[in-house]
């Protein structure tokens, strides 16, 4: 009788030990890989700047240079919803709503853009009709 200590373990100690190992295939990511990624980024990128732009505003944070810096590259990207709603400060603290408006927008549209990527990209499918 066998013991469980002879029995060779699954996979190794077999004939396919002589078996060439199998080439692995790199996969690069295609064109329209590339684009939704890049649309995702930017999109992912002004975000975060204008979140940043909106805790800054909401904790009164200084107007060092860097602090300038991040309402002076954001200012653009919220002009289109500046005005929207009444803008609330006390003391320093300012709650500027349109900054979660437009990362809203902002987030819709480059979901809506990736979309269109991914529809016109998508290959033909053929279909027979008996």
């Amino acid at each position: 009788m066998a013991d469980s200590y002879d029995r060779q373990p699954v996979g190794r100690g077999t004939a396919h030990d002589s078996d060439p190992p199998m080439p692995r295939t790199k996969v690069y990511p295609t064109g329209v890989d590339r684009a939704v990624q890049a649309v995702w980024w930017l999109t992912g990128f002004v975000s975060t700047l204008l979140a940043i732009r909106f805790f800054f505003k909401l904790f009164g944070a200084n107007p060092v240079p860097f602090v300038r810096l991040a309402y002076d590259v954001s200012w653009p990207l919220i002009v289109p919803f500046h005005g929207i709603f009444n803008t609330d400060q006390v003391g320093r603290t300012v709650l500027e709503p349109e900054c979660l408006v437009a990362i809203a927008i902002y987030m819709w549209v480059g979901w809506g853009i990736v979309s269109l990527i991914q529809l016109i990209a998508r290959p033909p499918t053929w279909t027979t009709i008996e």
